[in-house]
């Protein structure tokens, strides 16, 4: 874990110099994903079976390579009441966040009487990853799965790595109106769902976390189909005074912590006795985290303390960029109200990032790495397109044909000159 302090010399270079080690994809396991994405796309399901063998250490083929409608069923039903509960409680929430972004078409003249508008259309199939190795994440399932279904989109297909499929997970896939569930993983998964392979048909886009080599293949095959985002480990920055019970701090510092040991947790605080109580919770915590390898492993390596004003948070947050944000205050849109990049902001005492990943209703698919200085989360726009529509008739046609023929002509394009001059009777 990293200190830093507001008032020393060389704070701002310094902490920069901390927020950009980031990891990059290295070159091995690009290669790696290279040439699994290019046996798959010439080889099909006989290299995707092949894979299995390789990687996953298990035996499946074509007829069970799919899980049936009977196995999700029987394992959505060995998932404790309470879960589902929770469960179906979270999928109300998520739809009805997602659905109130739907925007509206339409239909307008202008002046020059020419009709113009714009239709949105769901996607027609979308392929959502789902890690297999550290944990069951039926959040994930939801969070992509849901708006997915509320766009309209007809035909959702889930993949994730051979093996016991998760009751919680199967519950989850049957909750957002998943379609078809395949036993593959990895970077081979991702290749399956661009090109196809055997029973899996392409999709129009892939989205949903996974590791290295999963990431890696979401960019290559980025153009053949559409790509969420690039996601990067986990990050959450809390910006925090000294009001705060330390161990509900030390909590969402962890919270992220234990996702990865690539994860990232700051804390920014005016407190210097309160950071260190913090600190001494998060110690505490670790003890009992039967996550907390992976969690301590995060906090030793990428974990910082950030001793500054609060006045000066909305501009480090800025800097960071984080996947996650919270201000622990009270009044807190006083400081969030001047931030501009972060994937998700959470307001007040009692409003940790962990709602947020399960049962606010906001998608917990955010950007990572510094990408909220560009990009968003998850939402329904993911999963529709919008086409623009345009009608003349002969009267708006020659308001607009003459000027269509002196621009085509000046960039040198006499075919796009013609097509509207014959129609000017030139």
């Amino acid at each position: 874990m990293r200190r830093f302090s507001f008032s020393e010399p060389g704070f701002e270079a310094a902490f920069a110099a901390f927020i950009d080690e980031r990891r990059e994809t290295p070159e091995e396991v690009d290669a790696a994903v290279r040439d699994v994405l290019a046996a798959v796309r010439a080889e099909g399901l006989e290299a995707l079976l092949r894979f299995a063998r390789q990687f996953d250490k298990v035996e499946i083929d074509e007829s069970n390579i799919r899980v049936t409608a009977e196995e999700i069923e029987e394992g959505a039903a060995q998932c404790p009441p309470a879960v589902r509960e929770a469960i179906a409680f979270a999928a109300a929430r998520i739809a009805a966040y997602h659905a109130r972004q739907r925007p509206a078409d339409a239909a307008f003249v202008d002046e020059a009487g020419v009709e113009l508008g714009w239709r949105w259309t769901a996607l027609e199939a979308v392929g959502i990853y789902v890690p297999g190795g550290r944990a069951a994440y039926p959040s994930t399932v939801l969070m992509n799965a849901v708006p997915a279904r509320v766009a309209g989109v007809e035909r959702i297909a889930m993949v994730t790595p051979p093996g016991r499929l998760q009751p919680a997970v199967l519950a989850a896939a049957k909750e957002a109106g998943v379609t078809e569930i395949w036993r593959v993983g990895g970077a081979q998964a991702v290749a399956a769902l661009a090109y196809g392979a055997g029973p899996i048909k392409p999709v129009d886009k892939i989205v949903g976390p996974g590791n290295a080599y999963v990431t890696a293949a979401k960019r290559r095959v980025y153009g053949t189909v559409g790509i969420d985002a690039l996601a990067g480990p986990s990050e959450i920055v809390v910006v925090a005074d000294g009001a705060n019970r330390p161990d509900w701090i030390a909590a969402d510092l962890l919270s992220q912590a234990e996702h990865d040991p690539a994860a990232q947790s700051i804390l920014i605080t005016d407190d210097e006795a309160f950071a260190a109580a913090v600190e001494a919770q998060v110690q505490e915590q670790l003890a009992t985290l039967t996550t907390g390898e992976d969690a301590a492993a995060s906090w030793r390596d990428h974990g910082a303390v950030v001793i500054a004003p609060l006045d000066e948070a909305p501009r480090l947050v800025d800097l960071i960029a984080p996947e996650h944000v919270e201000f622990a205050m009270d009044n807190p849109e006083r400081l969030s109200d001047r931030v501009r990049h972060a994937g998700a902001i959470f307001l007040g005492r009692v409003t940790p990032e962990a709602i947020g990943d399960y049962v606010a209703g906001s998608n917990h698919v955010l950007p990572t790495s510094r990408a909220a200085r560009f990009s968003s989360g998850l939402s329904l726009y993911d999963f529709i397109k919008r086409t623009s529509i345009v009608k003349c008739d002969a009267a708006a046609f020659a308001v607009l044909g003459p000027h269509t023929v002196a621009l085509a002509e000046s960039e040198g394009l006499p075919a796009h000159a013609r097509s509207a001059a014959i129609r000017l009777g030139q």
